[in-house]
Formats: C-alpha cells, structure tokens, sequence
C-alpha cells in the first residue's frame, strides 16, 4: 500500500464576517498551504463574500439560515480525506491547525476537538464559561465524560466522520449534534488545548448567550430522548409512580380508618397516573430497541468508509517487516512453476 497526500478542506461556516474572514481565511493558507479553503456564506449582507474571495477562498452559500444548515452543506458538498472545521472570526489559532491533522492521522481517529484556552477577558464571557460548563457537564453526565469543551467551533473530521454523520441542528445547537454523535457510537476521538483570541474591533458575535443556551439545552434533552429512550422514559415513569402514590396516601389512609372511600376523583387520578406510568416504561422498553436498530445502521454507515491510515494508505512500518514470507507450495510430480 502507497501512501499518498490527503486531501485537507478547511471549512468555514460565515456570517457577515467582511472585517475578519480575510485574516482568518489567509492564516489557515499560511498554515495549510496544501489545503483547500471553503467559505460558506449564510446570508451575509456585508462585504464577507468579496473579501474571502479575494484572499483566495472557495466561495459558496447556503441559503437556509443557521449554522448547523450551513455544517449539513459543506459535509454533503464537499469530498476531502480530512474536514478542518472553524470560525471565520479569527478567534481560533490557525498554527494549532496542523497538530490536530497529525492527531487524526497517526492515531486514526475520527474527531480532534480544540479546546479554547483565552488569554484575554474579552475573548470568552465569563457568561459563555460558565454555560460551557454546565452544559458540558450536563453532557457528561448523560453520555460520559470524553470532552471538556462541548462548544468549541474547531474540530478536525475524518472523511467517515462527516459523511456518517446525519446533522439535523439548524443553528448554534450543531457542536453538540456533533459531540453526541462522537459519543452514541464511541468513535475515537481526542481533544487538545487551542489559543483562543478576541475577536476584531469591528466584529460582533452572533452567539446570544441565553437564547443560543437555551436552544443547546432543549437540543441536548431531545438527543438524550431520542438516543437514551429507556433512562428518558425510566424517569418519567419513576416521576409519574411517585406522584400516584403520593395522591394515593390519604385515599388509603381514610379507606383504613372509615372503610369508605369518598375521594373518588383523587383515587381516579392516581390509579390513572400509575397507568400512564407503566405505559411510559413500555414506551421506553419499544423505543430502546428502535433506538438500537438505527445505531447499529448509523455503526454500518460509519464502517463503510475507510479509516484515516486507510483512506491515505497510512501503515505502520513493523507490519509486513515482522512478517515472514509466505511458503511456496511444492508442485506435483510433472507440473512446475512458471
């Protein structure tokens, strides 16, 4: 097996950028000069389009409104051995770029994550730390803890990675879409600290701290639905049994004390609270073998396409050294070799 040059797409979800992408556009050149460089305007009423073509960007759009529609564009379009995925605010360092491509390759995984180490207090609001935490934590909690940096917007694919992976986010909620996706299917993955700088004076932030949270919350909640249903529906079986319980207790009592029962609605209530209980359990019970049916197809999708060392026909020196040639059979009397 040959090994050849991988083919690097640096891509670059933008949204009226025209004051940074041109600086983020050509440091990703200086530090990936064999990679191509794709800039996906999403809509931009500024200058972004003209100033990422003229510091020699691919130019594409996409119409549809939010990052995660723009990531499901450039995964579709684009066909590239590696995905270097960043902002186009120049807040990721582009020189940390090529220690997560060799990440990838030499130790065959499928995602590298750069975790966001700033410097200074304007690059990273103390409300955006603080809500990475809880919510990476929250994540952790869920699906274990493999990362500790959820958010970040700089990653390195493997082409399996991006073209297993079935995005379904429209906006900001898509670093989490691709974390879980990591974790259901435990892919090999690594995460390494990144400078993280401020943006540009001129350059504003399209991150709503509170809308964008509450969004990342509501998106983490329905994955752990729809990719945990037992332990979702577990708990709401568990809820709903206590609370018929609960209202149980004093029709019990005084049914002990009088041997009458005249809290017929709150009897009626709580027996129909237990019901929906256990149908709750069953729902679960249905919905976890489902659930298992699709990660084993999404776990076929995935395996269908070749690994990093495998695509770039990467193979460890030792193997066919250590090797012993293969015996030649001996022919039968009257028949020889040619």
């Amino acid at each position: 097996m040959v090994s050849r040059r991988p083919r690097i797409a640096v891509l670059i979800p933008c949204y009226n950028e025209e004051v940074a992408i041109g600086d983020t556009v050509r440091g990703f050149a200086a530090a990936l000069p064999e990679a191509t460089i794709y800039v996906y305007d999403n809509n931009s009423k500024d200058k972004t389009i003209e100033r990422a073509r003229q510091a020699g960007a691919v130019v594409r759009s996409e119409n549809l409104q939010g990052k995660g529609n723009v990531v499901r564009r450039m995964f579709a379009d684009i066909d590239a051995d590696i995905y270097l995925m960043t902002d186009g605010d120049t807040t990721y360092d582009p020189t940390a770029a090529r220690t997560m491509i060799d990440m990838l390759v030499d130790q065959n995984l499928d995602m590298v994550v750069g975790k966001r180490i700033h410097k200074a207090k304007e690059a990273y609001r103390p409300g955006h730390v603080l809500g990475n935490r809880m919510l990476t934590g929250f994540l952790a909690r869920l699906f274990g803890q493999r990362f500790t940096d959820i958010l970040s917007g700089y990653r390195a694919f493997s082409r399996r990675y991006a073209k297993s992976f079935p995005a379904l986010s429209a906006g900001f909620e898509i670093e989490t879409e691709l974390t879980v996706h990591a974790l259901t299917l435990n892919l090999p993955v690594a995460e390494i600290e990144t400078d993280y700088f401020e943006r540009p004076a001129g350059s504003e932030s399209k991150l709503n701290t509170y809308r964008d949270g509450v969004r990342i919350l509501r998106v983490m909640l329905t994955l752990f639905k729809n990719e945990r249903p037992l332990a979702f529906f577990s708990w709401m079986t568990l809820l709903l049994a206590l609370l018929a319980v609960g209202l149980s207790i004093p029709v019990f009592v005084t049914y002990f004390e009088t041997g009458l029962v005249p809290r017929f609605p709150t009897a009626i209530l709580s027996s129909t609270m237990m019901l929906l209980a256990f149908l709750s359990l069953a729902v679960g019970l249905v919905l976890d073998t489902v659930t298992r049916g699709r990660r084993e197809v999404k776990r076929l999708m995935y395996l269908a396409l070749p690994s990093p060392q495998d695509g770039l026909g990467v193979i460890q020196r030792s193997t066919s050294a250590e090797l012993p040639a293969p015996a030649t059979a001996a022919a039968p009397p009257g028949i020889s070799h040619s």
